[in-house]
């Protein structure tokens, strides 16, 4: 048998029941939120040092590119006046773009250029040789690009030398 005081009970603890599902779900979201956060900051960081190889990868790119170029140029054209590399000490500089990253983003850097005469060239190609210390009067050249770009706030620099004779 039911009484009316019994009835009064059950009411009360029905309407506890209600409020404290209402605190669990709301706890539930917010440790959700929580681990969300947490999960996204994560593959952030997961993301960072795949940009910073993906920038690497576009530099070694032009390396390769400018010493290609420097094996391919036709030998007058690498020791006349007008070269791309001119006579050390003289240089020359350009800023290249290296390539764009995802959302086209450019990436650029400078390149230096110049190239040397080995020791042992004529007099008229830049060395001190002789015909004793040369029979073969052999011209040799060392051929050098330096790339230089930023990534994050910091200074990087690659370079690739080429002996080129003739």
């Amino acid at each position: 048998m039911i009484t009316l005081a019994g009835c009064a009970a059950r009411g009360k603890a029905g309407k506890w029941r209600r409020g404290f599902m209402l605190v669990e779900a709301a706890m539930s979201l917010s440790i959700l939120s929580l681990i969300g956060l947490v999960m996204l900051n994560l593959s952030l960081n997961i993301l960072q040092p795949r940009q910073w190889a993906l920038q690497q990868a576009l530099s070694d790119a032009y390396v390769t590119y400018e010493r290609a170029y420097a094996e391919r140029l036709p030998f007058a054209i690498l020791t006349s006046a007008t070269s791309p590399w001119p006579a050390y000490p003289a240089t020359s500089s350009a800023t290249v773009e290296l390539g764009r990253l995802t959302g086209g983003v450019p990436v650029t850097g400078t390149v230096l250029r110049t190239r040397l005469a080995d020791d042992n060239n004529y007099p008229l190609d830049g060395g001190n040789g002789t015909l004793t210390t040369n029979p073969a009067s052999m011209k040799v050249w060392k051929v050098q690009s330096v790339l230089t770009y930023q990534i994050g706030g910091r200074s990087y620099a690659k370079s690739r030398t080429v002996i080129r004779s003739q």
